[in-house]
């Protein structure tokens, strides 16, 4: 049954580098059939970035529509307060269903912020254990990405994130069957967030051998230490490889793992996909892929994210309705701020004008009557010292600390961000207006004062929660298995004849 309003499909990657990808990329060995035909079908986003280089609070901003100062997402052990909109409280207001299935990092009591259903568990714990300390800047909390993901990457039969992506799209397609077999007439905004290709850097031995004969790129560009800016230079101590150096064979190997790790998301995209089709929702549904954010896999000297470089702060963005927009890429910089108001004007909806937003809607730029071309950025956890910012809009891209961080690119004529031209005498007009716009748009003694005292805060309250009686806020998805299957309750022919898709002489 054609339902009155689209369905929406979101399919999220975790750490997935758009500069890596063949749909970005020409000379990219990623093997990712089903997302390159959507991509050659659907419409690129050549320029899209996270709001924030990091899972949860990149995460919050998506949701939300708003940058992380805005709504204290400061870093992975940040709580999201339920009464910031996010794009699911709005879809669900509007008449939809709304899942999620799999990883949205969700810290604190509540752990649906509008879905209406979790289908999974998260895969990351929903306490305050990953508070950052900007207390203790020297010392590394020992929780955190260490080098082991790169010095053991590799083929490998089982792990946690195999186990919890597989759950993640085998209760995602569930979730369809069940949608067109019960509410066929309600639309649905379904989220897919897998955690693949986040590292630790190994996958199962058929993803692995699909490289075997592939020329693994090593890192086009290297820095020494003594070339570092401070902020890289923090991220390798935190990372803990400052004065421990890789071998290319971990390096070639941790991105071989990568590679295949890209592909068997790939493959669970064609899985959700063909469910549609076999559902028959394919034409009514849009279907939108995007990431949280990306990861250096050794280019500069870096690894994991942390940073505004291309390969940590870029991600994939592709909106796939090849019966509302014709297949395009779109030039211009976009962010994942965007997709709240661009949901739920793909919805037809609107969003309340009286409350803060950020993000602006993608449709014009879907339907070619032009769209802005900015990105606002905001990053306050590992390796910071104080809040990092980034500008990117034209061709520049500005990155800035009130401390020790000050960098300009002009990414047209540097696309790989060899040149710092902040403190080019030609370029101090220019750098002027960039501090400038900096100081009109944020109070950063203040917003830094803001992020110490919430870590503080956080620091106690984590601290306390873990003594005596523990109260989990991990989300526990719960089952009725009594309405499962056969029961003596459910008259066996009307069972059998509503859990068969298309019911029979349909």
């Amino acid at each position: 049954m054609k339902t009155s309003k689209p369905n929406i499909l979101f399919i999220m990657a975790d750490q997935m580098a758009a500069p890596m990808l063949p749909m970005y990329n020409p000379e990219s060995v990623v093997q990712m059939p089903h997302l390159s035909q959507l991509a050659k079908e659907g419409v690129v986003f050549d320029s899209a970035y996270c709001n924030s280089p990091l899972c949860a609070p990149s995460r919050f901003s998506l949701v939300s529509g708003q940058l992380p100062s805005k709504i204290a997402g400061y870093d992975n052990a940040a709580d999201l307060a339920a009464d910031v909109p996010t794009y699911a409280h709005y879809l669900r207001n509007m008449g939809y269903r709304t899942a999620l299935s799999g990883k949205m990092h969700f810290c604190g009591p509540d752990q649906l912020h509008g879905y209406e259903e979790r289908l999974t568990s998260d895969i990351y714990p929903a306490d305050y254990g990953w508070a950052v300390n900007w207390d203790e800047l020297e010392v590394r909390p020992s929780w955190y990405h260490n080098m082991s993901s790169v010095i053991q990457a590799g083929p490998s039969v089982r792990t946690n994130q195999l186990d919890f992506d597989e759950e993640v799209v085998f209760k995602a397609k569930q979730y369809l069957y069940d949608q067109v077999r019960n509410t066929p007439e309600q639309p649905f905004c379904l989220t897919v967030s897998m955690t693949h290709p986040h590292d630790p850097y190994t996958i199962t031995k058929n993803y692995w051998d699909l490289y075997k004969d592939t020329i693994i790129p090593i890192p086009q560009h290297v820095f020494g230490q003594d070339q570092q800016d401070p902020q890289s230079t923090r991220i390798l101590k935190v990372i803990d490889l400052w004065n421990k150096p890789l071998t290319e064979e971990s390096i070639l190997r941790a991105r071989r793992a990568y590679f295949g790790s890209c592909s068997y998301v790939d493959d669970k995209i064609g899985d959700l996909l063909k469910t549609l089709d076999d559902c028959g929702l394919s034409e009514d549904t849009i279907v939108v892929f995007s990431g949280d954010h990306g990861d250096m896999l050794g280019e500069r000297g870096l690894w994991y994210k942390m940073h505004w470089f291309e390969m940590a702060a870029r991600v994939p963005l592709i909106v796939y309705a090849p019966q509302k927009f014709s297949a395009k890429h779109i030039k211009a910089s976009v962010s994942t701020i965007d997709l709240l108001p661009t949901l739920v004007e793909l919805a037809g909806g609107k969003v309340d004008e009286r409350l803060p937003l950020d993000g602006r809607s993608l449709v014009p730029h879907l339907e070619g009557t032009g769209g802005h071309d900015e990105v606002i950025g905001e990053y306050m956890a590992e390796g910071s010292k104080t809040p990092l910012i980034m500008i990117r809009r034209g061709a520049w891209k500005f990155i800035y600390s009130m401390d020790d961080c000050c960098m300009l690119y002009n990414l047209e004529q540097d696309p790989f961000e060899l040149n710092n031209v902040a403190n080019a005498p030609e370029n101090k007009a220019l750098l002027d207006a960039w501090l400038e716009e900096v100081n009109s748009r944020w109070d950063l003694a203040d917003l830094h004062q803001k992020v110490l005292d919430s870590q503080r805060r956080r620091r106690l309250v984590g601290s306390a929660l873990s003594k005596g009686k523990l109260t989990s806020w991990d989300h526990q998805p719960m089952v009725d298995a009594s309405q499962q299957y056969m029961r003596n309750h459910i008259d066996l022919d009307d069972l059998e004849r509503r859990a068969r898709f298309p019911i029979f002489g349909s």
